[in-house]
This record gives structure tokens, sequence and C-alpha cells, in this order.
């Protein structure tokens, strides 16, 4: 909270930052003595909003949740036959034109001349962090369930906390401490233990484990990306640097696909693999394009929580459309990991 002591009317400043991992975005809330809320020097507090303008913040966090979900159901859909370094490579460069496009709707772009040279030592870091974290979420995907990736993939948040309080001493509420012990309970619950109807594996025994290997490397790495940006990634806007990231991370997996010699691996990728990928790539930057917008037009306290509930349309259409299985024990593990999360 930043108070402007010399001004009559005294102004307090709320940050709210989104979720940690690749995709961090924030909004400053002003409150002043006339109990007028503002967003981005826009009035939306103390008089009724219309109903138009609610809808429309509203379906747009709606939005936001949907594309966020889907993106995971599209990219496995698009890394069959394909190597996943690749195919990570190829949704970033879609992902990249929306993260700029952000930047220069917002304005952002004037923060380049102003960071330091430890600014962008840390960015650089955490575009590294970030990449590691996709390449290991997607190669995952393409092993495993998306039922079963992405709930430890959502354990990122666990790590991040626990990591910060270690760390940092940053003070945990007892809320955060029980939507911990519901996400670690419910993530648990997914893929602790393999039910009957997980026996079977498409890659065989050796692979069934080595998602599992991949999808916690994500979570670690989406971690290590929330506390990089803790440590260094100040005075920069969140849509710039998640920008300059994708930068990074677009480099990074080019780099890995020229090295392992897979770039020749574009020529054998069919119409359905480029539309799955593109479709991937082009989600992940409707969500964000979504999210910013709710955000700027809606209160934080209510477009956050929305947002969280992508795991919710991640399982829901991974068991619709690829026919993975769901039962009575994953369905509590999901419904105590989306509480969890709310919670937190």
């Amino acid at each position: 909270i930043i108070s402007d002591l010399s001004s009559k009317n005294k102004t307090n400043l709320f940050i709210f930052p989104h979720r940690p991992g690749p995709v961090p975005f924030c909004v400053i809330t002003k409150y002043n003595r006339s109990n007028k809320r503002r967003h981005c020097g826009k009035d939306v507090g103390d008089r009724p909003e219309k109903r138009g303008s609610f809808m429309v913040w509203l379906i747009m966090a709606g939005g936001s949740a949907l594309f966020a979900g889907i993106t995971s159901v599209l990219a496995k859909a698009g890394l069959r036959g394909v190597d996943s370094n690749l195919a990570t490579a190829i949704r970033t460069t879609v992902v990249l034109l929306f993260s700029w496009s952000i930047v220069f709707l917002t304005g952002e772009q004037q923060g380049l001349t102003a960071a330091g040279a430890d600014v962008w030592c840390f960015l650089i870091l955490s575009g590294l962090a970030t990449g590691a974290s996709w390449l290991c979420y997607f190669r995952a995907v393409q092993l495993g369930d998306v039922s079963r990736v992405a709930p430890i993939d959502k354990s990122s948040a666990v790590l991040t906390v626990l990591l910060a309080l270690l760390l940092f001493r940053e003070p945990v509420s007892a809320w955060t401490l029980a939507g911990i012990a519901a996400m670690a309970a419910g993530t648990w619950m997914m893929v602790g233990k393999q039910a009957p109807h997980r026996s079977r594996e498409t890659n065989g025994n050796k692979k069934s484990n080595t998602w599992m290997f991949y999808a916690c490397l994500s979570a670690v790495f989406a971690s290590a990306t929330a506390l990089l940006g803790k440590l260094g990634v100040q005075g920069i806007g969140s849509n710039l640097a998640t920008a300059v990231r994708t930068c990074v991370v677009l480099l990074l997996a080019w780099g890995i696909v020229l090295a392992t010699g897979k770039q020749h691996g574009i020529r054998t990728l069919n119409r359905s693999n480029w539309l799955f990928l593109l479709l991937s790539g082009l989600a992940t930057g409707l969500s964000w394009l979504c999210y910013y917008y709710a955000l700027q037009n809606g209160p934080a306290s209510v477009v956050v929580p929305i947002d969280k509930l992508s795991v919710l349309v991640t399982v829901a259409f991974s068991v619709c459309f690829l026919h993975e299985p769901l039962g009575k024990r994953e369905a509590a593990g999901l419904a105590l990991l989306t509480g969890g999360t709310l919670l937190m």
C-alpha cells in the first residue's frame, strides 16, 4: 500500500498480482476519500455499473478461463507424432505476437529503455525458467493424460508460497494454509494412486512415470519464474516483462530444436498438427487478452478467482474430447484442488 501524503486527497494504491508462472499481469486499483474506485484512470466504484459493462468484463473473465483451459487440450491434439520441443517453438511464435500486442496496447514499451542491467539479468533468467517450464509441461502433456498433468502444474502455486515463506519470510494467512492443504490433497487424489481404469498406458510402463517427472519439473520451473520475478523484475511493467520472457522462451525453444536437429520435423507436420498447434498458441494469446480486459474493467477480487477455474475447463475438455477417464476419486480430488486454488 502506497500513500500519497503530499496530496489533500489521500490515495492508496492496491496492486493485485496474477498467478505465478509464465503469464503474470497486474492491475492497480485506487481508492480515495470520496470512496470512489478507479481502474487505470476510469471511475468504476461509487455508482452502479451499467449492466452491459458488467456483462462484458464478466464474459471476458470467463473467456480467459475457457481459453486457458483448452490450451493444453489443443496442444495434446497437435503433439501427436511431433517432437514436443518443436511444437513448443511453433506455438510460442504465435504467443509472442499476442504478448507484444498487449505491451503496445498499454504503452509499456517505453519501459525497455528504463530497465537497468540487473533487471535485464533477472528478466533473462526468468525467461529461461519460463521456457524450461513450458518445454517440460508440453512434454508431460505429450506422454501423459492432460487431466493428470494439469493438477501437478497447478501445484506450482503451493511450491511458490512455501519457498516465499522460507526464503523471504513472507507471512502466510490461515486461508492460504488451508488452500495449500486442499491443493496438495486434491493433486494427490488425482495423480497419486493409479486407479484400475488408469492401468492402460499408451507408451508402456517406462513412459507411464516419465510424464510425472516432466510435470513436476514444469511446476518447479514455474515456481522459479515467480521467485525470480520477486527478486529482480522490479520497476518494469508486468506485461512488458511477460513479452520479454516470451522472447527468451522462443529463443530457447528454437535453440534446442536446432541443436537436436529436430527442425526437419516441420516437413512431416500434417494439417492437423499445424491446426491444433496454432490454435493452442491462439488460445493462450486470447486468454491473456481476455484476462487483461477483465482486470482493467472489473474488480480483481472477482476476475482472478474466475480465471483460476481454468483447471476445471482443462479436465472437462480432456474427458469429453480426449476421452480420458475420470473416476470418483479424481473428481473428488478435482473439487479439492479447485477449492484450494480459490482459497489461495
